[in-house]
């Protein structure tokens, strides 16, 4: 009898000792996943914000690239501008003060001839007359134009004879005009040379012969 009870009182024991440990145990558990849900937590504060600085950074550098491309177009136009004010300048200033040439004169300026589809050419042309009595010109224009057709030399007049009166090639003004237009070559011609004429109303001489570059 006693034995039993000896043995009741150390089963009794052991499970209060094992009950106590286990109660400790989950009590440390409980601290750790408490612990772990607070650093998560704080963790994804941090992560939510870095995140944010993160976009904000990216649309600010978005802007300053928009800025930067958008400074850089304005640079480009600016200069083409400032290009085209200094090329003007310098046609006003020898239209004011032409070296060497006598009053009244024609003289064809800033003479440019592009190439576009099909043996069609582009001009564009200033004429000038100098001095600062001049009087009102009235006349008309006419290219004259070398090429190499089929392995022979042609001249082509423009405008036709039939076509002389027409508004494009007509000439009126006192100090300057400004010219652009079109001429088209048949296909296979290859162009060499290009001279204006400019005829005065009631002459058939030309009051200007002009050899164009072309190259």
């Amino acid at each position: 009898m006693g034995a039993w009870v000896a043995l009741a009182v150390a089963a009794a024991w052991l499970l209060v000792t094992i009950l106590g440990g286990l109660g400790t145990s989950y009590g440390q558990l409980d601290g750790e996943l408490a612990r772990l849900q607070e650093s998560v937590e704080t963790q994804e504060k941090e992560l939510t914000e870095l995140r944010a600085r993160t976009a904000q950074s990216e649309r600010q550098l978005q802007m300053e690239r928009a800025a930067a491309a958008d400074l850089a177009k304005q640079l480009k136009a600016l200069t083409f501008d400032n290009a085209k004010l200094k090329e003007d300048l310098a046609f006003f200033q020898s239209l004011m003060s032409p070296a060497g040439a006598r009053e009244g004169a024609i003289n064809v300026s800033r003479f440019r001839l592009q190439p576009e589809r099909g043996g069609e050419y582009r001009y564009q042309m200033v004429l000038v007359q100098s001095g600062q009595r001049a009087k009102e010109f009235q006349g008309r224009l006419q290219f004259v134009i070398d090429v190499q057709h089929e392995g022979r030399k042609v001249t082509v007049t423009v405008p036709a004879e039939g076509e002389r009166d027409t508004k494009e090639y007509q000439l009126n003004f006192k100090f300057f005009q400004r010219l652009e237009g079109t001429f088209k070559l048949n296909p296979g011609s290859v162009l060499q040379g290009v001279q204006v004429r400019v005829f005065e109303n009631g002459s058939r001489a030309p009051k200007l012969t002009q050899n164009l570059n072309v190259s």
